[in-house]
């Protein structure tokens, strides 16, 4: 008998990024009930969960992942009374809400920093990672992820404070237990709201060093890259810190934490999975590959390799801090390409992750310097234009602003909007939109593509073929990732007439040659065998 459907481990979770999904207030800004008011559209979408990106008050430096308060909304996102609605109305359609937990910094203004550079005796100064310098310098060379030093002087206390990221993102000091306790509790104060499940941001980095060592030099080319990252990184102190984030959640029923590891491989992001860990960890590995069969094929026996049996996979194609797939393949107009991409993500072992607007094929827009919203972007133009293009408003319709406000956006739609709309791809049979329903609910309505076992059986350097298997029914995927069509032999497989196609991304009839399979260009191929 079939185990029990879970949410976060057979279902499909839809990142929402607040700001960009649909502004029910009109002050260009999206927001809670924006999101509510389009959950019938993800119902009937099929998807199981949605993931907010960080909907704390924030003052915006790293837009929302710099918190000044954690177990409030931001008045710009609406009120706790609109998200406690947005939640009930979400789990009367059977959608689950997941948060973004921002624990390994706060914002400076958060009250607690206030309070810690307040006074060297203040209570809340030990939570922050405060060191004295050493002869006149900072105390070791941690860096900043954004760049240069990782210590920034406070010359009223005459001491340093660290910051991974941003100068206004100081780290808090994990190894007070005041720290731990505080934050303990307020995941159980979401939890008891109802909220289903977090994200939980660059975990791995919570802990450092109790001894403040410097890390060891290397090459590189930003000052971040050029030390080994062993002594601010992945110390052992997580785990059981894991483990103490465990028992809060298990207190309540199918609560699910998935964590983002930085700047992680397979093995290490595995490591901190477990029964008594995270549900799962993310793997970004497949949204940093180009569209070649060979390179996803490695990534997954990489990420399958690194799992035992029991731990949960996850897959990621696109999130709010990388371009849209449409933009990484160098997709025209055409959507061939992305339908056989959201087969591929929507029928590998695991969890899949879908971002908001690429089920109809979102694009990143154009963003100018003068334009740019996103502080790394501007830091670092014009090597780097920053996030702002792959967190553009949703393309509702064809109307002024693609649906998403009626006043000015906080960023521009793309200009394709007119013709890229939800409400078009709703009418159009053909569409992406439509093609990612009925990939949705033939997943939901397949055990074998939700949680069956994985297979390849065949593939070269442009096709990928896998199976998907229960001990009741077989499926088979087969995709085309070349320009041209491809004949693809399955000799081990096909000769057996049980094989149904139940799905073709290019909508085509069965076709056959013997024991291959005869694909179009960029064509994607599900089929089904029921076991006697």
């Amino acid at each position: 008998m079939d185990e029990k459907y879970l949410w976060w481990k057979h279902g499909v979770v839809y990142q929402i990024y607040p700001r960009s999904f649909a502004d029910g207030n009109n002050d260009g800004l999206g927001d809670l009930a924006g999101i509510t008011s389009k959950l019938d559209y993800l119902q009937e979408l099929g998807i199981d969960a949605i993931w907010l990106s960080p909907i704390n008050p924030s003052p915006d430096v790293d837009f929302g992942y710099d918190v000044s308060d954690f177990r409030d909304i931001d008045p710009k996102f609406g009120s706790m009374q609109d998200f406690e609605l947005l939640l009930a109305e979400a789990h009367a359609r059977g959608i689950h809400v997941m948060l973004d937990m921002v624990f390994n910094h706060t914002s400076d203004q958060h009250e607690w920093f206030k309070r810690s550079r307040s006074s060297r005796d203040d209570y809340y100064h030990d939570w922050y990672l405060w060191q004295e310098g050493v002869d006149g310098k900072a105390p070791n060379n941690w860096a900043s992820w954004f760049g240069g030093d990782g210590w920034e002087y406070d010359p009223r206390l005459e001491k340093y404070y660290f910051h991974m990221f941003y100068k206004q993102q100081p780290d808090l000091n994990w190894r007070n237990p005041d720290v731990r306790k505080e934050i303990l509790d307020t995941l159980d104060f979401w939890l008891a709201k109802g909220v289903d499940g977090f994200r939980l941001d660059v975990f791995n980095v919570y802990f450092k060093d109790a001894d403040f060592t410097s890390n060891p030099a290397r090459l590189g080319l930003r000052s971040f890259d050029r030390q080994i990252h062993i002594h601010d990184f992945d110390q052992p102190e997580m785990f059981p810190l894991l483990y103490d984030f465990r028992q809060v959640l298990d207190k309540y029923d199918e609560r699910y934490m998935v964590g983002e590891p930085f700047m992680s491989s397979p093995a290490k992001s595995a490591a901190y999975m477990g029964e008594d860990l995270l549900h799962a960890a993310f793997n970004f590995r497949l949204l940093e590959k180009p569209w070649q069969a060979e390179l996803i094929r490695n990534v997954i026996l990489q990420w399958e390799a690194a799992l035992s049996s029991d731990l949960w996979p996850t897959w990621v194609l696109n999130n709010h801090d990388n371009k849209r797939s449409a933009t990484r393949y160098n997709v025209r107009e055409d959507d061939t390409l992305l339908k056989a991409a959201a087969v591929l993500l929507l029928t590998l072992h695991g969890t899949p992750y879908l971002y908001y607007g690429e089920e109809i094929g979102m694009r990143d827009i154009p963003v100018a310097y003068r334009d740019i919203q996103d502080p790394i972007g501007k830091r670092y133009w014009p090597i780097y234009k920053g996030r702002d293009g792959c967190r553009a408003p949703m393309q509702w319709d064809a109307g002024r602003n693609a649906g998403f406000s009626d006043v000015k956006p906080w960023l521009p739609p793309h200009a394709d909007h007119v013709t890229r709309n939800v409400a078009a791809q709703t009418a159009d049979e053909s569409s992406l939109f439509n093609h990612y329903k009925r990939l949705l609910a033939l997943r939901r309505s397949v055990p074998a593509l939700h949680r069956g076992g994985f297979e390849f059986v065949a593939g070269d350097a442009s096709t990928l073929a896998y199976k998907r298997t229960t001990e009741m029914e077989e499926a088979l995927v087969v995709i085309n990732f070349a320009a041209q069509p491809k004949l693809i032999a399955l000799p081990e497989v096909l000769p057996d007439d049980g094989y149904q196609l139940v799905l073709s991304s290019l909508q085509r009839e069965d076709s056959r040659a013997g024991s291959a399979v005869h694909l179009d260009a960029l064509e994607a191929r599900i089929y089904l065998k029921e076991k006697l």
